[in-house]
C-alpha cells in the first residue's frame, strides 16, 4: 500500500475521455477482455473545479498513454505500460499534486486504479495539453502537438433520437471508479508517439465519463 500520511486533503472534479484499439463498445468498461486481446489508448483528464491543500488545480489537464494483454479487473492481465503527461500550464506546486494524485502516491480512486492496472511507467514530461469536451457531449478531444492526438464524436445511429446520448450506467470497469455515467463515442482520430507508445487508427471506441474524487482517504 502507498504511504499516504503526508498527502493533504484534496479534491477534484472534471471530465475524462478515452480512445481505444477496442471496438465499440469497448469491451474493459463491462470487465470483459479487450476486443483482440491486448488494449491500448489515450485517456484525458480536464479538471474543471479542484485543490490539493491550499493549491488549486482548475482548469488543468492530465494525459496518459497506456497499454495491456488480458483482463484488468480480473487482474490476470499482464505487459501493463503507461505514461503520463501534465499540464505545461501548472506552475511548479501544481504540477507535484498533479503527479501525486494521478501517479496514485495521494490515495482516494487514482490509488485504488492503480493498484488495479499495476502499470510499468514509461515516462512522465511535461507538455502542453489541450483538452475540449463539447457542453453536450457531442464531441471530445485532447492533443499534445506532435505526440497524441485524439479526438471522438457521440455514437449514434438510425434509431438514437436526435441529440440523445448512448449512456451507460454502473458500469462494472468504469476507468473514473464506481457511480458515474459512460457516455459512449467512435474515435475519428487516434494517435501516439511518444515514450514508445505508436499507433495510428480511426473508428475504434470512445467513451466520457465525469469523475469527482477525493483523497487521501
Amino acid at each position: 500500500m502507498t504511504e499516504q500520511t503526508t498527502s493533504p486533503p484534496w479534491h477534484v472534479v472534471g471530465d475524462w475521455f478515452d480512445t481505444c484499439k477496442c471496438a465499440i463498445p469497448c469491451p474493459c468498461t463491462f470487465a470483459q477482455p479487450p476486443t483482440e486481446g491486448d488494449c491500448e489508448g489515450v485517456l484525458a483528464w480536464h479538471i474543471r473545479e479542484g485543490r490539493y491543500g491550499d493549491v488549486r488545480l482548475d482548469g488543468l489537464n492530465v494525459l496518459m498513454l497506456g497499454s495491456f494483454t488480458g483482463n484488468v479487473w480480473e487482474g490476470t492481465h499482464t505487459d501493463a505500460y503507461a505514461a503520463v503527461f501534465v499540464d505545461e500550464r501548472a506552475d511548479d506546486q501544481q504540477r507535484a499534486a498533479l503527479g501525486a494524485i494521478f501517479v496514485g502516491e495521494a490515495g482516494g480512486w487514482p490509488q485504488q486504479f492503480s493498484e488495479v492496472f499495476s502499470p510499468e511507467m514509461r515516462g512522465m514530461d511535461v507538455a502542453p495539453i489541450t483538452v475540449e469536451i463539447d457542453d453536450g457531449l457531442g464531441a471530445c478531444s485532447a492533443e499534445i502537438p506532435g505526440r497524441v492526438t485524439a479526438r471522438a464524436e457521440a455514437l449514434t445511429g438510425p434509431t438514437t433520437p436526435e441529440g440523445a446520448r448512448v449512456q451507460v450506467h454502473n458500469a462494472p470497469g468504469a476507468e473514473v471508479g464506481p457511480g458515474q455515467i459512460a457516455t459512449w463515442g467512435r474515435a475519428t482520430t487516434d494517435q501516439a508517439d511518444a515514450f514508445g507508445f505508436s499507433w495510428n487508427r480511426s473508428g475504434k471506441s470512445s467513451k466520457h465519463f465525469p469523475f469527482d474524487w477525493s483523497g487521501p482517504d
